[in-house]
């Protein structure tokens, strides 16, 4: 969820489960897990919260995705209200509201998820570098995805923490925090190690 200088962002992942090569050591098909980004979406800024929250839940009520989906909410800016207004508007599925801290540990408390920036960050860099997130071909804001993981920096501040951004003025990390978190999402759902992909699929 962005504000009045930021942008909302929709991320929709894909859960794909395949067969892997024979492993004579185990005398099985490995089964390899692969994530696939197939939708990306910007909300104009300045877009009231009640249209975004309807924008939302018209994603998660397509054909495709209703009751089929776990909505993960990024609730550390905007707070508690619009998470409950996206419960009251019956996404259909089950939302999973985060909040996005500068700790070291995942917490859990009154029903939100505290997730560390820099889990979220490595652990996307850890999925595309194994080729476990693949980016569906032609989304329109697939460049500016590329643009704002291209921007992404670490700094450590005067307490020795790292602190994960695009610093530059004039750049955003809605996108990619928006795939972070369905990242983060998927495999909370399904904790299964996500497995290497080494074949491309047509059109990812």
């Amino acid at each position: 969820m962005g504000q009045s200088r930021d942008y909302t962002a929709i991320a929709v992942l894909e859960r794909v489960e395949s067969s892997g090569e024979w492993s004579a050591a185990t005398f099985t098909h490995p089964k390899l897990v692969a994530l696939r980004l197939r939708f990306l979406e910007r909300v104009e800024l300045g877009t009231p919260y009640p249209e975004v929250v309807e924008r939302v839940v018209q994603v998660t009520r397509s054909r495709a995705l209703v009751g089929r989906c776990h909505l993960i909410v990024d609730g550390t800016g905007v707070g508690r209200p619009v998470v409950d207004l996206l419960r009251a508007a019956r996404p259909g599925c089950m939302v999973m509201p985060a909040v996005i801290t500068s700790g070291q540990r995942e917490s859990l408390c009154e029903g939100y998820y505290g997730i560390p920036k820099r889990d979220l960050i490595v652990g996307l860099q850890v999925l595309l570098q194994r080729g476990s997130l693949q980016i569906a071909a032609g989304l329109k804001y697939g460049p500016a995805l590329a643009a704002e993981m291209a921007a992404m920096e670490v700094r450590v501040s005067s307490a020795g923490r790292e602190q994960f951004g695009a610093w530059r003025e004039g750049t955003h990390d809605d996108l990619v925090f928006a795939v972070a978190l369905a990242s983060w999402g998927a495999k909370k759902v399904c904790p299964e190690e996500t497995g290497e992909v080494r074949k491309r699929l047509p059109g990812i």
